[in-house]
């Protein structure tokens, strides 16, 4: 494995590398190479352990992150590589196991990195006959909007963009009205940019003082905006008043992803790079301008933490005899309707800091077989949409409750939710059980 970096040691290009088979031409762009792996976790007399189930060689994978809604029948991920491309695959299953296919597949531009992509389906109630889009960002500092259609292509140009004069690490849509989206750059830029009138930004903020790596809306929230950047500060941001943020929260760790919890409206997960994994209690900060407050951290020594993830999958409970859970993953991804980001290899070791409780469930070292984790308490099984199986506009699986309403809520075990970090250096990947009752 290489390491590709910038002037600055912490630009996080974490991008093997493969030699060719012929001396490369001096004027070629190096080949950059990475793996999608798919996982299955699989619980047996209380042990978990993770199940490789497929790998795919590809582009070197900057970003990726499942559609919360089916599309054909299927769940979609998307994906982000260092072609400069943005792949579609679509979860099938056969015989007793399933596999990514490819969907569809969209150029962005040549000699350009693919970092970043976003649905606009994060709001769960989205409505079904909302187009289905895409955000992208590249490393030439430009945005693309994509629309994503069940026939014909499947991805197809709508919009692009100068966004930045560097990185355009990471795009995002506002969820609650998928015509505004926010960019964050290289060059300490927060922008906002209205995608029927692109030409020029709606905001342009210099809050931040270094790189803006991570932004997502608040699915709960309307106004509600969080955004990270290389100079480890989180600011959580009322998009009715761009001046000022309602919060300044130092993290002692650049902040490369974001993701806010899918049932606990003011729960925010932050991938702090060296400063570890945190969660963060965002109510007094979006009520009275304060700080967040740190509802658990776990520090991971000689690592580099990039990705961090909810679940959006509500569990119960069950026993013994139902206990499979599928999770796709590898440099930047979510749960079949979400869990995780950038997962490429695993190991496990690291110091809590926090009253709640976590469970190690399992963890993998990429090239090794996935090493069991004791702990586990029969998580309901977890199978991917299929034609059979669509019944509203979100994924809805057999043997899987998925709250849409507040009775259902209550009867969830909504004190305990799973989620699943990565970290680089070490290559690992691990899931989690977070008890915070």
């Amino acid at each position: 494995m290489g390491f590709q970096g910038g002037p600055r040691p912490s630009r996080p290009l974490w991008i093997q590398t493969r030699t060719p088979e012929s001396a490369p031409d001096a004027n070629e762009p190096q080949l950059r190479v990475g793996r999608l792996y798919l996982y299955r976790l699989s619980e047996d007399s209380g042990v978990c352990s993770l199940i490789e189930i497929q790998r795919r060689d590809t582009a070197a994978i900057l970003d990726m992150k499942w559609c919360h809604i089916p599309v054909a029948g299927h769940a979609l991920l998307g994906v982000a590589d260092a072609g400069g491309s943005i792949e579609l695959l679509r979860l099938v299953g056969s015989e007793n196991t399933y596999r990514l296919q490819p969907f569809s597949s969209f150029a962005l531009e040549k000699q350009c990195l693919a970092l970043s992509l976003d649905w606009s389906t994060g709001k769960a109630d989205r409505a079904s006959d909302q187009p289905l889009k895409v955000i992208s960002s590249d490393s030439r500092g430009q945005l693309h909007l994509l629309k994503v259609t069940e026939a014909g292509p499947g991805l197809q140009g709508v919009a692009t963009w100068q966004a930045h004069h560097f990185e355009a690490w990471i795009a995002a849509f506002n969820y609650w009205q998928t015509e505004i989206v926010y960019s964050g750059g290289d060059d300490g830029l927060l922008k906002g940019w209205d995608t029927r009138t692109p030409d020029t930004s709606i905001f342009s903020s210099k809050r931040h003082s270094m790189g803006v790596c991570s932004i997502q809306s608040s699915p709960h929230r309307e106004h509600i905006l969080a955004t990270g950047s290389y100079d480890e500060h989180i600011l959580l941001w009322d998009i009715r008043n761009m001046r000022q943020p309602l919060a300044d929260t130092a993290v002692q760790g650049g902040v490369w992803r974001l993701r806010w919890h899918p049932f606990h409206r003011h729960l925010l997960l932050a991938a702090c790079m060296h400063g570890g994994f945190r969660i963060f209690n965002c109510q007094k900060a979006i009520e009275k301008q304060e700080a967040c407050t740190v509802s658990a951290s776990y520090m991971l020594p000689d690592s580099l933490v990039y990705g961090a993830d909810w679940s959006w999958l509500n569990f119960h409970l069950l026993p013994q005899t139902q206990q499979s859970l599928l999770l796709g993953s590898s440099a930047c991804s979510n749960l079949g309707a979400r869990t995780a980001d950038v997962v490429h290899n695993r190991k496990a070791v690291g110091q809590l800091l926090g009253l709640p409780s976590f469970d190690h469930l399992a963890d993998h070292d990429g090239d090794s077989q996935a090493r069991p984790q004791s702990g586990g308490k029969g998580w309901t099984s977890v199978h991917p949409l299929t034609e059979n199986t669509k019944s509203s506009s979100r994924l809805h699986t057999p043997g899987t409750k998925i709250c849409d309403s507040d009775s259902c809520l209550e009867t969830a075990h909504l004190d305990i939710s799973l989620l699943a970090t990565c970290s680089f250096y070490n290559h690992v990947l691990h899931l989690w059980k977070w008890d915070n009752s």
